[in-house]
């Protein structure tokens, strides 16, 4: 495959409207609808299930699959709580970090549309600096302009109502693209360029490629848990976001060492198949795509476990894109290492046979 750049002017403007759309977990379908419109050019069909999970297959009659997948939603909030004098107390829709919230603003999506809010937050002046306290899940809360709760359930507000942040994509220094929901819309972006590398190559697979954007994964793998059950697939290759330990306060005797810019991660765990993996590196190395290595110990925390551990087994990999910032409004990652995610995965498809069973005892 050629080494120049693979990113098209096209194919940023979808990931921009990608990652601009809200897509919080339960609650992906709209930016299910963007990927499938840009991704249906590349495909044969698609199949889709109850929850949201979508799927977009070549070559859907073969016997053998492969899976390439990411995970579609992002996290947010829930209004839990809403005071008499109209403030809404929150909970978690996946791991959102509260330390993050005070000043910031919300989109709180109702019946009625996007009600702006904002997580409000004492000011300097009026806080006892001998017993400054931190913010914390049980004190932020979101003002939306009302006088009191009767004007909060007007304006179409309620328990129940998903909260989510409106930050948008930009463009870094040149090449570090950021945003809100990198993880892992950056993934479904991913897995699309590949189909449509693979389309435009004019590249013919003699097995069925699954191109799966999975829902809920931000509150347990559910979306994989799901769809790997009516998949049934053979391989599956996932994609994720990791850490970038190069920066302040993180400790890489416990992290391990990786950053943006040196090229996907390939993660060492007992769901990832030895097999699998070995052959990822080799390909990596065949073509000259920079990498790095990660151990995940006990599980990865992606993914990759739902569809190792489904159907009896399922030869699994993880290749991982270094992000910094992680369940912030500022994640981080570095246009580079979406091109060598997307080259690996490409590249690595293509070195796979029909019927092939990665076994141990071959």
């Amino acid at each position: 495959m050629s080494t120049n750049k693979i990113l098209t002017k096209n194919s940023i403007e979808f990931l921009e409207k990608y990652l601009n759309n809200a897509s919080p977990t339960g609650y992906e379908s709209e930016g299910q609808k963007i990927w499938m419109e840009y991704l249906k050019p590349y495909v044969d069909t698609f199949i889709t299930d109850t929850y949201g999970t979508a799927v977009g297959v070549i070559n859907p009659d073969a016997k053998y699959k492969v899976v390439i997948e990411g995970h579609s939603d992002e996290i947010s909030w829930y209004v839990n709580y809403i005071t008499d004098e109209g403030l809404l107390y929150v909970i978690r829709n996946g791991g959102s970090d509260h330390q993050i919230a005070p000043s910031k603003w919300v989109n709180i999506h109702t019946d009625k549309g996007i009600v702006k809010g904002i997580f409000g937050w004492p000011a300097i002046h009026t806080r006892d600096n001998s017993k400054e306290e931190a913010p914390k899940l049980d004190n932020i809360f979101i003002d939306i302009g009302a006088k009191d709760k009767k004007e909060v359930e007007k304006m179409g507000v309620h328990v129940g109502c998903v909260i989510t942040y409106p930050d948008t994509f930009q463009i870094l220094n040149g090449n570090k693209f950021v945003c809100r929901a990198i993880d892992n819309r950056a993934g479904g972006f991913m897995i699309a360029e590949v189909a449509r590398l693979l389309h435009e190559n004019k590249k013919k697979l003699p097995f069925g490629l699954y191109i799966t954007n999975s829902v809920q994964e931000e509150i347990g793998l559910r979306g994989a848990e799901m769809i790997t059950q009516t998949i049934k697939p053979n391989v599956a290759i996932v994609t994720d976001v990791c850490h970038d330990t190069t920066t302040p306060m993180i400790d890489k005797k416990k992290q391990g060492h990786t950053e943006i810019g040196a090229g996907p991660v390939i993660s060492y765990a007992p769901a990832v198949q030895n097999k699998l993996r070995e052959r990822i590196i080799k390909t990596a190395e065949a073509n000259n795509i920079p990498f790095q290595r990660m151990a995940s110990s006990r599980y990865t925390g992606t993914d990759t476990d739902a569809f190792a551990y489904s159907n009896g087994g399922v030869a699994s990999a993880l290749i991982s894109l270094p992000l910094r910032y992680m369940h912030t409004t500022v994640e981080t990652v570095h246009q580079d290492d979406v091109e060598n995610v997307i080259k690996l995965i490409y590249e690595t498809v293509l070195n796979i046979k029909d019927g092939e069973t990665f076994s141990y005892f071959e």
